[in-house]
Order: structure tokens, then sequence, then C-alpha cells
């Protein structure tokens, strides 16, 4: 409401966070997290055992997470908070209030976790010439393993927030919300899943490095390398069962309940039927291929692993895009709609409009002559954050199936778009009067003859600011207008 709207209509700002995003959390899991203490383990056992094949293996894999982590994954981190922040400014900067110095000490990680993993690398090669500088360059990777988890740690205390900010919602305090409902089953749930997808990445990586090493002694020493990882994964497999558990039983009911809803009416994936069973499938398979690893190291095929890592990745990113789904219709749980508008500022929009109170739109009250030009203006203000109008999830495609060929009637819309949140939980109610859902319904109707695409203020420009409009308080900032009422009185 206070910011200009951001919006590519081919792509859809609900994808564009997702592929930068998902992206970032497989990179982030598998490499930062789940094989940075196996560089360390190896490392150890180079250490303890006087081979020198165990140090060239941790450095050889150090090397791909080292590349993978400070290109694709520092820039889809960044590229995550850019899209963020352009998309849905309002929720972003309530989240900024909130977990401010939780962000802050998680940025204090980050650059510290940075400049471990180049220390860690660069000095490697060093390192190996003295065995008292081996055993203090062995504690900057288990810093390095350590402080990658806690930059984890602090951000899915902000993920479970956004779907259940449990009793901060009534005391606003930092530690409610960072010790939310949700945060410790997902943490457990995250670390698991992490361990175990970093564990089948080097093997994976460990049957490509040793491609054509036929010599007895590479051999020996790759099932030895394989006995130990499986016997790792092992471990955190059962972890990672007990934790699914764990957190399928915190999230709330609510959540779970509106996803047959969703089914019925539109086709999203169905949190019973199918990321329950693809957990289950590929745990299954995942175990398998970690026990004929640990009952015959060496002879798991590479084409098996490849599958299995495949495999995971494929449930993260399921498990990331049915977690976003089940927490609508809010992006901050109870507090904030997936629209950017909070909860408690609906009734005022529905009284006097939502144009009103939107600072950069260019009209503030809907008459005859500007009807469709004010329903474009609403259609932006409500919904385009997750909707389009020929892209991702396109407005114009789903009254398409709806109506096929028969004329679009705009009062059949308005009456929809009435009731819309009683029918589909996942929809945030219409927010703003009776005059602004009918220019809506009106332009809705336009687009079974108008095929334009919806232009955000990057391509349209930003509406100079109207004089008119009033300040609103999203986030944490006080309402200017009754700050300036009260100075007045």
């Amino acid at each position: 409401m206070d910011f200009p709207i951001f919006h590519i209509d081919f792509i859809g700002n609900r994808l564009l966070i997702a592929i930068d995003a998902i992206l970032h959390v497989i990179i982030n899991h598998a490499f930062a997290i789940g094989a940075l203490p196996v560089v360390a383990l190896f490392e150890f056992k180079g250490m303890q055992t006087g081979n020198r094949q165990w140090d060239d293996l941790a450095y050889r894999l150090l090397k791909i997470i080292f590349i993978l982590t400070t290109t694709v994954g520092a820039l889809t981190g960044v590229g995550i908070w850019f899209s963020a922040a352009l998309v849905n400014p309002a929720a972003i900067g309530s989240l900024i209030r909130v977990f401010f110095w939780g962000w802050f000490v998680e940025w204090l990680v980050f650059v510290t976790e940075v400049s471990l993993i180049m220390v860690y690398f660069l000095s490697w090669q060093q390192a190996a010439k003295c065995v008292d500088a081996k055993r203090k360059h062995l504690r900057f990777g288990v810093f390095l393993a350590t402080f990658s988890w806690i930059t984890m740690a602090i951000i899915v205390a902000i993920l479970g927030f956004m779907m259940d900010p449990g009793s901060w919602l009534s005391d606003r305090s930092l530690l409610s919300g960072l010790f939310n409902p949700m945060y410790l089953p997902q943490l457990a749930f995250r670390t698991a899943l992490a361990m175990v997808m970093g564990s089948m990445v080097v093997l994976f990586l460990l049957c490509l490095f040793s491609r054509g090493e036929t010599s007895v002694r590479d051999v020996e020493f790759k099932r030895d390398a394989v006995s130990l990882l499986s016997r790792w994964s092992a471990v955190w497999v059962l972890l990672l069962i007990f934790a699914s558990v764990w957190y399928y039983n915190v999230v709330p009911g609510h959540m779970l309940e509106s996803l047959p809803v969703a089914i019925a009416t539109q086709d999203y994936v169905s949190w019973h039927s199918s990321l329950k069973w693809l957990l289950i499938i590929g745990l299954i398979f995942v175990g398998l291929t970690i026990r004929a690893s640990f009952k015959c190291p060496g002879e798991v095929s590479m084409k098996r692993y490849a599958f299995s890592v495949l495999l995971l990745f494929a449930m993260l990113g399921q498990f990331e895009r049915v977690r976003e789904f089940i927490r609508k219709p809010f992006i901050i749980g109870q507090y904030m709609y997936a629209n950017g508008i909070r909860v408690e500022e609906y009734p005022l929009l529905q009284r006097d409009g939502l144009l009103q109170h939107a600072i950069y739109a260019g009209i503030r009250e809907v008459t005859p002559d500007n009807t469709l030009h004010a329903g474009r203006e609403v259609f932006a203000q409500a919904c385009t954050r997750c909707h389009t109008v020929k892209g991702v999830n396109g407005i114009r495609a789903q009254l398409q199936r709806m109506y096929g060929d028969k004329p679009w009637d705009a009062k059949i819309i308005t009456a929809y778009l009435e009731n819309m949140h009683n029918a589909r939980y996942f929809m945030p109610p219409f927010p703003g009067n009776n005059e602004e859902l009918k220019a809506l319904s009106a332009y809705l109707a336009s687009l079974q003859k108008n095929a334009e695409p919806f232009h955000g203020a990057q391509v349209s420009g930003i509406p100079k600011p109207d004089s008119v409009a009033t300040s609103t308080s999203y986030g944490f900032l006080p309402d200017l207008s009754k700050v300036l009422t009260g100075v007045n009185e």
C-alpha cells in the first residue's frame, strides 16, 4: 500500500521468488550445511590415519563447495532479499522490524562464514605441510560447519514465524517470535535432511572422482570412504524420520484442512497424496541406497547415487512449495495476508476503500468514467502479489476455463470475489469497498477481449503520490494520521 507495485506478468511474483529461493535452499542445505561437516570429517580421518588420500578427497570436495556457495549460493541469497523486497515490501519490512537483532546477528554470522570458507580453502595446501598447522586448520573447518548451521538456524526461526507466530501475536517480543511453535521441529527436520543430502552428494562425487582408478589402494580407499559415509548418513536418516513426524504433527490443523478445498478447485499439489508419498518413497529409496553402500561399499553405481541426489533435491523443492502454499491466505500467520495488508487494517480499507490508502495509486475514487482504470488499480494493489493477467497463475486463463466462449459476466465475478475466501481458504478476503469490488470485476471481465498483460511500476512508471492519500501503519510504524490528529488536539 505504501510502495509502488512491482510486477512481471509472464512469470509472476510467486514463481520469481520460488525459483531463486529453492535453488538457494538446495545449495545451502546440500553443500554449505550437509557437505561441509563431511569435509571436516575426512580431514580429521586423514590426520588420524596418516593417509593422504583422505586429505586430497576432502580438498577436492571443498573446492566444489567453495565455488558453488560463494557464487550461486551467495547470489541467490542476495536475490531472495532483492525479489522479496520488490514483491512484498510490507511483509519484508514487518519481518525486519520483528527480527532486526536476529537478522543483524545472522549477517555477522554470514560474514564470518564467508571469511572462514576463504581461509579454510586458501590455506589448505600450506597447512598440509605441518602437523601443528593441520590441527589448527581443522578447527577452521569445524567452525565453518558450525557457523553455516547457525545461519540456517536463525533463518528457520523466521520461516516458522511466518507460518505460526504463536504467542508473539499477544506479547510482540523478539524471543517469542524466534521460539515460535514451528521453530524447533522445522530446524530438526532441515538439519537432518541437509545432512542426508550432503552425504548423498559426497557419495556421488566420490564415485565421480574415482572413475578410472583401478589400483588396489584406490579401491580399498573408496570402500573405506563409502563405509564411513554410509554409517554417518544412516544415523541422519533415522533422525530425519523422527524429525519429519515431529514437524508434521505441529503444523496447524487449519493449514492441512485447507488443502482438500484447494485441490478440489485448482490444480494444486496435495500435502497428503503427493508430498507425503514423495517423502516416504524417497526416504525408502535413499535408505536402501545407504544400506547397499554399507553392506557392499564401493559397489553401488554412480547412477543410483545421482538418482538419490535428484530425488532429495525434488523432495526439498516440493517441501518448500507446499510449505509456502499451506501458509496462505497469510504471508505472516494471522497477522498479514498474502496481499501485504495487515488483518487489522481490513476494516479501515473496507470502509474507506483500498485506493484511498494506496499511496502510489493513480486513482482515489471509483466513478462511472474510470471504472476499468480503477479496477486495474485495485487489481494491482490486491491481486498482483499472487496473480498475473496472462502469465503463471494468470487470471485470464482461470476465467477462460470457467466461462469458455461465453461472455464473462462482471456480476457473477463480483459475487464470486465477495465470497471467495469462504470457498477457498488460501484466498484472502477482498480488502476494498463495494465500488472497488465492482470495478475490479469489470476489469477482470474486460480481459476476455483485452489480452494486454499487466505491467508493474518498473515498466509503466510510478504514479505521482496524491496528497489525498492517507498514511497507513504497515509493519510496526505508528499511523501518522492518528499521530497528527493527537498533536492537533
